[in-house]
């Protein structure tokens, strides 16, 4: 079995590895993670000027309303989107790009983009804080169902190696047979099936 991955699918606290994509990440955090970053979507995406044209409803206004879809959306991309943004860096550094690093530049422009819209700066009306908290709750999702086949595929070698005899019936040059343990036996023996 692969060195680094989860013993039981069921037990979720273990980190499954997948050539150190998710190194240090256990399910369960991926799980939690996805639950209160899509709790906390749900105002963003109802406080959406765009989601509210495409669906054809007026966004509720009141003092500070239009701080709610800023605020929840730095708190998704901090909270939720933290693993994607440590592997981005992790692969930066090792020279190795791959999805976290995509993932973290992605939600990183739109991050950067909103809030910068937000503020009111240089005129742009790049407002992406519902395509950034949806980005990280999908992308949080995909990897907890990932990370759950892997745990289960992992659970399942293991039921395997373990029907695994600790010993075989090996036939001698005579013809009888002897009871070794596996690791005596060498390429060429032949033993009793």
């Amino acid at each position: 079995m692969p060195q680094g991955h989860a013993h039981s699918a069921v037990d979720e606290d273990h980190a499954v590895h997948d050539h150190g994509e998710h190194a240090g990440h256990s399910v369960a955090m991926f799980k939690n993670r996805f639950w209160l970053s899509l709790v906390l979507s749900i105002p963003v995406v109802v406080f959406s000027h765009m989601v509210a044209d495409l669906l054809g409803y007026r966004v509720p206004e009141f003092p500070g309303s239009s701080w709610i879809a800023p605020v929840l959306g730095t708190v998704i991309y901090f909270y939720g989107g933290m693993p994607f943004l440590k592997g981005g860096i992790t692969e930066l550094r090792t020279r190795q790009p791959g999805m976290m690093l995509l993932i973290a530049m992605a939600i990183t422009v739109a991050f950067v983009a909103s809030w910068i819209t937000s503020l009111g700066l240089g005129g742009f009306m790049l407002d992406f804080w519902w395509e950034l908290a949806l980005l990280v709750v999908i992308m949080l999702l995909g990897h907890w169902m990932e990370m759950r086949a892997l745990g289960a595929a992992s659970s399942a070698l293991d039921a395997l190696a373990a029907l695994l005899p600790d010993e075989a019936e090996k036939i001698t040059a005579e013809g009888a047979t002897t009871t070794v343990s596996i690791g005596e036996l060498a390429v060429g023996d032949t033993v009793l099936v």
